[in-house]
């Protein structure tokens, strides 16, 4: 296995004459086109009115349009991929609109669809009807003056555009019927819909186009994954492959994305043409560290300094964008720029998932307008929203990923010749490490890799349906129609026989749980086809990825009162003894029933999972290697230092010194100046404390006791991201269990995992035992065992049984609670299991939550390193955490209500590490 790492060395798109056009990867029909056309070739391809209309708005091409404007014409698939402000709508329609006004003044532009926009957003939808409008009517306006007398007579139509979502009224929807658009603006699920319209669907038997907007959003979830069979489908009803243009923001690898976009055929990928114009705006970014000393610093001096920053860059910025990482961030982040610097509602807004559209689309509005001087988002406003200028992005925390960082950084600097300015604000010594290399990686043009769910046979399921609504099938037909979709292409001809006879009721003991065939399949002729007169209608009320959200209530199981709220996506992640804040309280999960949760005073005071767990996204995998590759070189440059006097050494720890070589090292970094003593002291203290920097080609597992707490803790030191420790925790909790023949408290995050011991001692050989045994297991099997009737699997098989019709959200126009849903779920859960272990919908459950929520293949991949000693591990015993280990212990007091508790608990821990080493005579 291979990390999927850019490491980018391309120039700027300008000057690449040099490079051999066109590039082709790895003997695919893939290739990445490097030289861009001349002015003349690209505006040549258009007609006198469209290339008038353009050169007349637009004063030059930007580095995108000098390649889409000829590959468009000559009817090539093509990705673009490139940031905000690089006139990317404008790549991928000017061509098209100019096909569509060709065909009006040659009299043949009819009452049909000739392109499908398609994105994830309806507020996009609705940017893009606005953007386009103002084109159409400005070309159509410019044929006016010149042809009147055949515009009067109707020889001469204007291009006509919709939008069709599931907001659209039943009226406008009556009128695309009988008189379609030429472009129709839609989301993924829209198009699934379509497709089995027999009254719609032709409509689209001249389709020539579609544009898929914010790929990077679709490709790495399982909307994009319907979307790719659906876009299969579309091309076999019509008869013909559609030309395919695929927009994005910044993602790699590049040719997964092609692959996703074009799909395959005949068992290769089709032909498709990459510009990548990623790089083409410059980035201006720095990590700032607010205070010098981020340790003890009072929380209102570090919050004063916070909001100092964020002002001095609000009052220097026309319109600033600030980014938080969780919604109850963005309202905290709003109130304190109103509170303190009296900032009114017309100047500061919020904008996050939480708010009703309405409130979201007056801010959207104003910062086009230029009215407000900063919004506030959680994670809301980084897609490819119309948003006007803005001149700064400030993130507060860690986005967790170069490739989020630069989206978001990406939105400042509306014009491909402007700057994108950015600041991470960081209130913490791992996460301004994190943060300083996240940002040189996306200077030095590296970006995290996105992954695509493979083979997931809830989608699957849903459009066998779909297909057998449609006509009568083929076995084979069908089964290489769905391998021509890129996710798809790997999928076993037993999983898809086993979907079919699921679908068709021939599993023996469904019926007594009311779960109906959907389909026919006659298994002597290889044939299926639709079941039943309500099946199209189950279909439509059903269809989608997106599971339902739900609030589940908070209750103390002892008294049976009511203690609050969760969200549905925060109790999956809950294990039975995990230990929570709620309300400023601590509480310890016993279990659930239905929509209800049950807890219990905690006895414990150490949190074991933040509130927000839900929320965070994890640690990107090519960004923890990169800042583990950054450890093991910066601490083998300060260990000249370490054996620096007493005096010295305790400046450096204080924050008070930096050796030359070490400041010329991290100016090297985008950073400020506080930021450089920070971690010069926090990697020093480390060193002279345990000996050892953890980095990516050495795992550190500490045997620690922590007299704060009065708790023993097995500490492993592993620098891969939250997915991966979360299952590498699981296999290690549980093969230590039997061990000790003890159940394993956890603790995870993105540095590692911390293990709950009760007072058990570990020594280096039963740590080495350990390692050999875990070495040795079957990974998927123990997973599967610990995940089997866990919250988790419970919530995730409600999900992705109702993507595949055995649950239904929706009978007969009647919604069906979650509620009822969940509890028909794991009475049915229990039932298929006893029918056949490896029943399809639960295979796709272990496999979503190994691969998706988990990180099973490179968690294998790891342990394969460790076996072969290419990933060594070190046993230490301290007497008390490492500093390393503060943050990973501290993890679950990152509530509100709690940051007093986790800032005296930080102070208290990094006491006890300094008294140990003036007790050593060190300092």
């Amino acid at each position: 296995m291979t990390t999927n790492y850019s490491h980018s060395k391309s120039p700027l798109i300008y000057g690449w004459e040099d490079v051999t056009y066109p590039l082709i990867l790895n003997d695919t029909m893939i290739k990445i086109i490097n030289k861009p056309f001349k002015d003349e070739e690209s505006l040549g391809v258009l007609n006198s009115y469209v290339r008038k209309w353009f050169t007349s708005n637009f004063s030059e091409l930007t580095p995108p349009q000098k390649f889409s404007f000829k590959l468009i014409s000559e009817r090539e698939n093509i990705l673009i991929t490139a940031p905000t402000g690089s006139g990317k709508t404008m790549s991928a329609f000017v061509s098209i609109l100019n096909e569509l006004f060709n065909k009006s003044l040659n009299g043949k532009l009819d009452n049909k669809i000739y392109c499908l926009y398609i994105s994830p957003l309806k507020a996009l939808n609705n940017d893009i009807l606005r953007n386009l409008e103002k084109p159409l009517e400005g070309i159509y306006n410019m044929i006016r003056e010149d042809k009147g007398i055949d515009i009067v007579k109707g020889n001469i139509k204007s291009v006509s555009i919709g939008v069709r979502t599931g907001d659209t009224e039943a009226k406008e929807r009556r009128k695309q019927l009988t008189s379609p658009p030429n472009i129709l603006v839609t989301t993924p699920e829209s198009l699934a819909i379509l497709l089995n319209s027999t009254s719609f669907i032709k409509n689209l038997d001249s389709l020539e186009y579609v544009v898929i907007d914010e790929i990077h959003e679709l490709a790495n979830n399982k909307r994009g994954v319907h979307l790719s069979l659906s876009l299969e489908r579309l091309d076999n009803i019509i008869g013909k492959h559609v030309n395919r243009v695929g927009l994005s923001a910044t993602l790699y690898p590049l040719e997964e994305a092609a692959k996703f976009l074009v799909g395959y055929e005949n068992g290769k990928p089709r032909s498709c043409y990459i510009v990548d114009a990623s790089w083409s705006k410059k980035l201006s970014v720095k990590s700032i560290s607010p205070v010098k000393d981020m340790l003890y610093s009072t929380g209102e001096q570090i919050e004063s300094a916070i909001y100092k920053d964020i002002n001095e860059i609000i009052k220097k910025s026309k319109t600033t964008l600030i980014f938080t990482n969780t919604r109850s961030g963005t309202e905290r982040v709003v109130f304190n720029l109103k509170k303190r610097f009296n900032y009114t509602d017309e100047e500061v807004g919020a904008h996050h998932s939480s708010l009703s559209r309405g409130s979201r689309f007056k801010i959207e509005e104003d910062l086009k307008k230029g009215n407000l001087k900063c919004a506030v988002s959680s994670t809301s406003l980084e897609l490819g929203v119309d948003i006007g200028d803005i001149d700064n992005v400030v993130q507060l925390g860690s986005p967790k990923s170069v490739t989020r960082a630069i989206q978001r950084i990406g939105r400042s600097g509306h014009s491909f010749r402007e700057i994108a300015k950015g600041e991470i604000i960081v209130v913490n010594r791992d996460d301004l490490v994190e943060c300083s290399i996240m940002l040189d990686a996306a200077l030095k043009r590296h970006l995290d890799s996105f992954s695509i769910p493979m083979n997931a046979l809830d989608v699957l399921a849903q459009h066998i349906v779909g297909m057998a609504i449609t006509k009568e099938w083929d076995v084979d037909e069908a089964y290489n129609l769905i391998k021509q979709a890129y996710p798809y292409n790997s999928l076993e001809k037993n999983d898809f026989m086993s979907l079919l006879n699921y679908l068709a009721g021939n599993y023996v003991g469904l019926e007594s749980r009311h779960i109906y065939g959907k389909i026919w399949y006659d298994e002597e002729k290889q044939k299926f086809g639709k079941r039943g007169m309500f099946i199209r209608v189950i279909y439509m009320l059903n269809l989608g990825t997106i599971p339902d959200s739900v609030s589940i209530s908070v209750y103390n199981k002892d008294t049976n009162s009511i203690i609050g709220s969760l969200e549905e996506g925060f109790l999956v992640r809950l294990k039975p003894g995990d230990i929570f804040t709620l309300g400023g309280k601590l509480y310890k999960f016993e279990y659930s029933k239905g929509m209800s949760c049950y807890v219990s005073d905690a006895s414990s005071k150490t949190p074991t999972i933040p509130p927000w767990f839900s929320e965070t996204l994890p640690l990107s995998y090519e960004l923890a290697v990169e800042i583990g590759e950054f450890r093991r070189n910066f601490s083998k440059l300060i260990k000249p230092y370490l054996k620096y006097s007493k005096p010295k050494l305790k400046k450096i720890v204080s924050g008070d010194l930096l050796p030359k070589e070490v400041n010329t090292y991290l100016s090297k970094l985008p950073i400020n100046e506080y930021a450089k003593y920070a971690i010069m002291g926090y990697f020093t203290e480390q060193e002279l404390f345990a000996g050892v920097v953890p980095n990516d080609k050495l795992m550190l597992i500490e045997f620690t006791n922590d007299e704060v707490k009065d708790e023993n803790y097995l500490i492993f030191h592993s620098l891969y991201g939250r997915r991966i420790n979360d299952t590498l925790s699981r296999l290690i909790a549980m093969v230590l269990g039997k061990m000790l023949n003890e159940d394993i408290g956890t603790m995870v995050n993105d540095n590692g995992f911390v293990l709950l011991i009760g007072g058990h001692k570990i020594t280096q050989q039963l740590i080495k035992k350990l390692m050999d045994n875990i070495i040795e297991e079957d990974a998927y099997q123990l997973l599967s065992a610990n995940i089997n009737n866990t919250e988790l699997m419970k919530r995730k098989f409600r999900q992705i049984a109702s993507r595949s019709f055995m649950i239904l959200r929706n009978y007969k126009g009647n919604k069906i609670s979650v509620l009822r849903q969940q509890i028909s779920s794991n009475l049915i859960l229990k039932a298929v299991e006893e029918i056949d272990p490896n029943f399809p919908i639960i295979k796709e459950t272990y496999r979503e939550i190994l691969n998706d929520v988990m990180d099973l293949p490179r968690t294998e991949y790891l342990l394969k390193q460790i076996k072969q000693k290419k990933l060594k591990y070190k046993f230490i015993n301290t007497p008390s955490p490492s500093p390393f280990a503060h943050s990973m212990l501290t993890y679950g007091h990152t509530d509100i209500v709690m940051m007093k508790d986790r800032k005296d608990y930080l102070i208290q821990l990094h006491k006890l590490v300094m008294h140990r080493l003036i007790e050593r005579k060190i300092i």
